[in-house]
């Protein structure tokens, strides 16, 4: 579970975080806003990356809020970028294997084990050999995901994952994150604008407005909330007609 406690962050006179409280429990969390609303800075303070001015941030019973960054992995975070993390001149094995190394395993094979689970988890066991700057863009976001699997999680981010995928390409991406909490038994806190893909994974969303919580509940009721989709101008109708 996820418990943010009055939490605010500042830069110079911005506030993108203001006085935030909120509880996220559901296996699948959703996080929406319009831009410029703090999911990024929200998904740093969680990752460490930016400290608050004040509050706390709690993860599955443990105050993270003064743990450094480096060190967060140590307590079950993990998180994909927008801008993969995948390395050109490493075949995606050896990308994902690069991460088992910094994790707890009790020998090589439990760790040569766990990368090969993980790899045919996200359904690209057909390109282990190939590498990183050959993987296409779908395939670069699903082994960012395998990295992020790897090493027993108890929270995993994921910053907009389907971003530059296919139609096709998408749908897999959504059995995958609905999959993650019986895969690995982690929480999956999933940002991205895709409204569609936050509908189809989530089970509580929440959805912030210039650093503040505008609502929070089961998906669909948030979906359906007329102050969300003010804040969300036309991107809700566009969202609908599609659907």
């Amino acid at each position: 579970m996820i418990e943010i406690n009055n939490l605010t962050v500042q830069f110079g006179g911005v506030r993108p975080i203001d006085g935030l409280s909120v509880q996220l429990d559901a296996p699948v969390v959703g996080l929406i806003g319009p831009n410029g609303a703090g999911k990024t800075t929200l998904l740093n303070v969680l990752s460490g990356f930016v400290t608050p001015l004040e509050g706390q941030v709690i993860v599955a019973g443990k105050d993270l809020t003064s743990v450094a960054p480096h060190q967060r992995p140590n307590y079950g975070l993990r998180r994909t970028f927008q801008t993969d993390q995948i390395a050109d001149d490493l075949t995606l094995w050896q990308n994902v294997e690069a991460i088992a190394d910094h994790a707890q395993f009790d020998n090589n094979q439990a760790a040569h084990d766990a990368v090969a689970k993980t790899i045919e988890y996200v359904g690209l066991s057909h390109r282990i050999h190939r590498l990183g700057g050959a993987l296409s863009t779908g395939e670069r976001h699903l082994a960012e995901i395998a990295k992020a699997l790897i090493g027993s999680p108890c929270l995993v981010m994921l910053d907009e994952p389907g971003a530059g995928m296919s139609e096709s390409e998408s749908k897999h991406l959504e059995g995958i994150i609905r999959g993650i909490p019986e895969f690995c038994q982690a929480q999956v806190f999933l940002i991205d604008h895709d409204v569609a893909l936050i509908d189809a994974c989530c089970e509580q969303t929440m959805v912030l407005d210039f650093g503040r919580l505008l609502a929070k509940g089961p998906t669909a009721k948030v979906l359906n909330d007329a102050e969300v989709r003010k804040a969300y101008l036309g991107e809700f109708d566009e969202w609908k007609e599609s659907a």
